[in-house]
């Protein structure tokens, strides 16, 4: 049986096939230009702006670590864990996207520790899996260390 993908947030990321179409998604300020994440589709948060048309963009792909820490505890929702099963940490990454110049935190991708990580590394966005259950994948963004070419 194939388990149902969907998003643990729907609208934060495309669900493109492959690591090479995934993207977070903003919304940008027709009037400021000012990018949010996550998105706002009601009113421009900058408080210095009276207003514009919020339109969906993709954010940058890639970006530099800004920090970085080890979950060592079992996160709230939307996060779904077993309270039966051992736990398992997990590293958080804070990201500052390339052209946004903005931090977006998220998970780094699985077996990923904070040995691996150096602030100002980078990193690229790709997709991920929160949690699984018999019926459905729980899809998320998760944060993996760009290979450095030698």
């Amino acid at each position: 049986m194939t388990r149902v993908r969907r998003p643990v947030v729907a609208g934060w990321f495309t669900e493109g096939d492959g690591d090479r179409e995934f993207r977070l998604l903003g919304t940008r300020c027709g009037a400021c230009t000012a990018v949010f994440f996550p998105r706002e589709d009601s009113f421009c948060r900058n408080p210095g702006c009276t207003g514009g048309e919020l339109a969906e963009v993709p954010l940058s792909k890639r970006g530099r670590v800004w920090s970085y820490t080890a979950g060592r505890y079992r996160p709230p929702a939307p996060y779904a864990s077993d309270p039966d099963t051992e736990w398992e940490p997990y590293t958080l990454v804070a990201v500052e996207l390339e052209a946004e110049r903005m931090v977006v935190l998220g998970q780094a991708v699985p077996g990923v520790t904070v040995e691996d990580l150096s602030v100002g590394a980078e990193v690229e966005v790709v997709p991920g899996i929160l949690s699984e259950d018999a019926d459905t994948a729980w899809t998320t963004w998760h944060w993996r260390p760009v290979e450095v070419d030698r």
